[in-house]
């Protein structure tokens, strides 16, 4: 068996000292994360990230950085994840979207508030809003993705 890790992204977003966050339900918890998520066929890092911060917070955001290429291994279900984290802008909120199941709310945060709540979903939502404090970004076009012809999948 060959073993594949997991590509995900996520989105660190600040206003005012606070971060955008997500309060969702992962293992028959309740936690705190970034918007965040698994990319789909065809999609690059950047489409997923924006795509995922709507899906489940409601807010339209500008992509402002690549913060960095995290890795986690998840004892809980023996899965390595890479994550590909950007910095953004939020931009418009659109309070009536219906979000991702799964998704409780999203809610603004401070590190010390997160910390303080012991409910992080992993220490990636920890260490990616310390590395965002810390100021490290780079270019978005810090990652090349080779055009390709996308499959629709139309008929």
């Amino acid at each position: 068996m060959r073993w594949k890790p997991n590509a995900t992204v996520a989105t660190v977003i600040e206003q005012n000292g606070k971060y955008l966050l997500v309060e969702e339900i992962a293992e028959n918890q309740l936690v705190y994360n970034q918007p965040a998520g698994h990319l789909e066929e065809n999609e690059t890092y950047a489409e997923a990230a924006v795509r995922e911060v709507l899906e489940e917070t409601g807010w339209d955001v500008q992509l402002d950085a690549v913060q960095g290429l995290y890795t986690y291994f998840a004892e809980i279900n023996q899965t390595t994840y890479h994550r590909m984290c950007f910095t953004g802008t939020a931009l418009q909120h659109h309070p009536e979207y219906k979000l991702d199941e799964g998704i409780q709310r999203a809610v603004w945060l401070s590190l010390d508030e997160l910390k303080a709540s012991g409910k992080a979903r992993s220490p990636l939502v920890i260490k990616c809003i310390e590395d965002h404090i810390a100021g490290k970004r780079f270019p978005l076009d810090f990652i090349y993705e080779h055009p390709h012809k996308r499959n629709t999948h139309e008929k």
